[in-house]
């Protein structure tokens, strides 16, 4: 396996989230563009980059695109990561016992690794670790997309590195 390139065929799945609710790619990409971003509890560089997806999901409201983080943890742990860290989005569990189905399916290489899936379901965008300059670009795609103003979601002097690798 490879990790997706920009361009390819985001594979469809039906996955769980800390709510009880199961989560459908083919059903949420028909609400317009979608934010895959895969994370593990015990990863910093996760912990560094979730504010700012909240921020990015805050930014640009829920109408017209999604943001998902898909841990690679089981349930428990992860419901307690997403209270740990005030996540506002929904957090779904590629749960090990299962074989992490979805992320054999997008091999991400590191966390968090996000993909930015089009409504056509192709890969818009894909990034490794944290990077300020990829969370502005993807806030620069949906809101294109949406047809409003950008906003910066990173500010390079915020107290933060500019780039961590995952």
């Amino acid at each position: 396996m490879t990790v997706l390139s920009v361009g390819a065929q985001a594979p469809d799945f039906t996955i769980g989230g800390i709510d009880g609710k199961q989560y459908s790619l083919s059903a949420a990409l028909k609400q317009g563009p979608l934010l895959v971003v895969f994370i593990q509890t015990a990863c910093p560089i996760c912990d560094l980059t979730m504010p700012y997806l909240n921020r990015l999901a805050g930014a640009y409201g829920g109408q017209g695109w999604q943001v998902w983080a898909i841990s690679e943890d089981d349930h428990e742990a992860s419901r307690r990561y997403a209270q740990r860290l005030g996540v506002s989005f929904p957090l779904l569990v590629d749960d090990p016992a299962d074989g992490w189905p979805v992320s054999n399916a997008y091999d991400p290489p590191v966390t968090p690794t996000l993909f930015l899936i089009g409504p056509d379901g192709r890969v818009q965008f894909s990034g490794q670790g944290f990077s300020k300059a990829d969370l502005n670009a993807v806030g620069e795609r949906i809101a294109t997309h949406l047809g409003i103003r950008s906003a910066v979601v990173a500010e390079r002097d915020d107290g933060n590195p500019d780039l961590r690798p995952g």
